[in-house]
């Protein structure tokens, strides 16, 4: 009776092993990221200027999507807005508001005008381009993409920063951005 419950039949281990690296397959890919040229785009800004991705080549680029009704994005937008102010014009970071009119954006704003180029993307169709180039396929945000001095993207985050610590960190690791 012993022997018959020692051993599991093939039968069932091999599925197993299957499954398990499906899934390891599935995660691997999704993580997996070749850089490529930044698509270029002209949005309108809250200031009421126009801003052109390519216009900032030469300098990095911290590329955010996010709206006022996302917590998270709400949640992480100081930690980015802290970092434009704190890199000392080491980059520039764009803040591509993806569903509110510029109404909204600027009384959400109030008083305060943030250091970061706040540009309003009204019919999406700049975030549904990198969303499709970018392994992004829900849609998600608040969806940030680190583009070099050059105009390649070279490290993409679907999801928030939990701290202000952790977005340096990633330029840091990622562009060679050091942000006291």
């Amino acid at each position: 009776m012993a022997n018959r419950m020692s051993k599991p039949p093939l039968v069932v281990i091999i599925p197993v092993i299957i499954a398990a690296l499906a899934v390891v397959g599935i995660v691997l890919t999704r993580n997996s990221f070749n850089p490529s040229q930044a698509p270029d785009f002209t949005l309108p800004t809250m200031a009421g200027a126009n801003i052109t991705l390519s216009d900032l080549e030469g300098s990095p680029v911290v590329l955010n999507f996010w709206s006022i009704s996302c917590y998270w994005c709400r949640k992480q937008l100081p930690y980015i807005e802290n970092v434009a102010q704190q890199s000392g014009g080491q980059i520039k970071v764009l803040a591509v508001n993806i569903v509110d009119n510029a109404t909204n954006v600027k009384k959400f704003f109030g008083d305060y005008e943030p250091t970061m180029i706040v540009a309003l993307d009204a019919n999406r169709e700049v975030f549904v381009n990198y969303c499709q180039e970018y392994n992004n396929p829900e849609g998600s945000i608040p969806f940030t993409l680190f583009v070099d001095a050059e105009g390649w993207v070279q490290s993409v985050r679907i999801g928030a920063f939990t701290s202000e610590n952790e977005l340096k960190d990633t330029l840091d690791k990622v562009l060679g951005i050091t942000i006291p």
